[in-house]
């Protein structure tokens, strides 16, 4: 069908059409005034990143999608039945003879009054939110001021419950905390009295001080050990050598030690000069002379006392290099001891630092638990959320429902698409001639009718200035 066959069809049955739309226009806008009217109020609520009552100033941040997971966990706790159930319990609506007759009508008596009741809320709830921070509730229902009331009811038990769910955990935890301190503090003072009564038992004041202390007599005892061992080293190759010498038949003046001594040398000198004065004297007087005599007397004098001095150094070096060999084992023994004073000391330091450390760790888990006993304490203590009303829910001045002048628009529409679908269906049942288009035959076009005319038109004669398509007879 072309639209001008739609156009010629609609005009033929535009009595049909005109009487279904004027019918649906007339019923949608009777129902509109019959249906009874609902209130809707709503109440903004502000979900802020500030909580003046925590010990952490802000929350933590919170990136887009968390952002928006988070609104939307704060929309299922407003549709909780927890809420609802704290709203009931707020406003005592089951306490109502109104609302009470209405549960036994709607529910027979079956049931929890407040169950009915939080099932209703909830159907006549509804929460939305935008990319912002700010949460819309509203409720609907016929009473604009009962609208208004639940709106603000369901806000305050959002809030109180939100405080709930936050002091609830913390006063737990702060409980929980204060538990353990007992445990942690007993545990500090023990590992203190540990700590307390190893250091009297071992007479200790500083155990560093101490030990560094020992650490630097080991040092010095070192030191001198080494330079024993050297000296040692030295007497032992002297005696070594002096007797290797007098094995070999060598004097004693010949030793190397002995000629290094200045008072032998001076001896040595000595006798020489008396012995040339003794020859000298033999020469001149003969040998029974006094002052020859004399001089004799005196040569063997120090001749006695030279080699006196010499079996002196001899015995010297040998005597030397035992006490530089007894010295050297008394300072290598006396390292040893502070070796093992040293080693022993060590051992009482590593046991004292097992203890502070005991001590320093047990002080450690007091602290903490003591810092996060004092957060959940305060924070058990909030009176207040990051939740704030924006704009309480006022009490709506006229219906959200229904819309009359959107129904009235609407049934426009759908009373035109209605007649225009029977108009359609009325041709295609009855199919009748009003185009040239409506004819399909393959035979030659004699004459087309070109203006319509009405009935009334033709029983009263031809207009005026027209004349007869056939002559009269006769």
């Amino acid at each position: 069908m072309s639209v001008h066959q739609f156009l010629l069809a609609l005009r033929a049955r535009f009595g049909v059409f005109a009487t279904l739309l004027t019918t649906t226009v007339i019923a949608a806008t009777v129902a509109s005034f019959l249906l009874p009217k609902t209130y809707r109020a709503t109440v903004s609520l502000l979900v802020d990143a500030k909580n003046e009552q925590s010990l952490s100033n802000t929350l933590p941040l919170i990136l887009p999608l968390e952002k928006l997971s988070y609104l939307q966990t704060q929309m299922d706790i407003i549709t909780s039945k927890r809420v609802a159930r704290k709203v009931v319990q707020d406003l005592k609506l089951a306490e109502n003879p109104s609302t009470r007759a209405d549960f036994e009508k709607a529910a027979g008596g079956y049931g929890s009054i407040e169950d009915w009741l939080v099932e209703s809320l909830l159907s006549k709830l509804k929460v939305e939110t935008s990319q912002s921070s700010i949460i819309q509730v509203t409720f609907s229902s016929a009473d604009p001021r009962h609208s208004a009331g639940i709106a603000n009811a369901f806000a305050k038990a959002y809030i109180d419950t939100m405080l709930e769910l936050r002091v609830e955990p913390t006063r737990q935890a702060a409980e929980w905390y204060d538990e353990q301190l007992k445990t942690l503090r007993a545990n500090l003072e023990d590992a203190q009295a540990k700590l307390t009564n190893y250091l009297q038992r071992e007479g200790i004041v500083s155990v560093d001080e101490r030990y560094d202390v020992d650490t630097t007599r080991l040092g010095a005892l070192s030191e001198q050990v080494v330079k024993a061992q050297e000296q040692t080293f030295q007497w032992n190759a002297r005696e070594q050598q002096a007797r290797e010498f007098l094995k070999r038949g060598g004097s004693l003046d010949r030793l190397p030690d002995v000629l290094d001594n200045p008072f032998i040398q001076r001896l040595k000198t000595d006798l020489h000069q008396g012995e040339a004065k003794l020859r000298e004297l033999a020469t001149q007087y003969g040998s029974n002379y006094p002052q020859y005599q004399r001089q004799l007397s005196e040569n063997r004098s120090l001749r006695e006392k030279l080699d006196a001095e010499m079996k002196k150094v001899a015995e010297g070096i040998a005597s030397s290099a035992r006490q530089s060999r007894q010295r050297e084992a008394d300072l290598t023994k006396a390292m040893s001891a502070q070796r093992a004073r040293l080693l022993e000391l060590k051992d009482t330091r590593n046991e004292f630092t097992v203890l502070r450390r005991n001590v320093e760790s047990a002080e450690r888990a007091y602290d903490t638990a003591m810092q996060r006993h004092v957060v959940s304490e305060v924070e058990s203590r909030a009176s207040q959320t990051n939740v704030t009303v924006l704009n309480p829910a006022a009490v709506p001045g006229k219906p959200s429902l229904p819309k009359i002048p959107l129904n009235i628009a609407l049934s426009v529409v759908v009373g035109t698409m209605l007649g225009i679908g029977m108009v359609v269906l009325m041709e295609m049942l009855d199919r009748r001639v009003r185009s040239r288009g409506d004819l399909n035959l393959d035979v030659p076009l004699l004459v087309v009718l070109n203006a319509w005319r009405p009935a009334a038109n033709r029983l009263l004669g031809p207009p005026s200035g027209t004349a007869r398509a056939l002559p009269n007879p006769g």
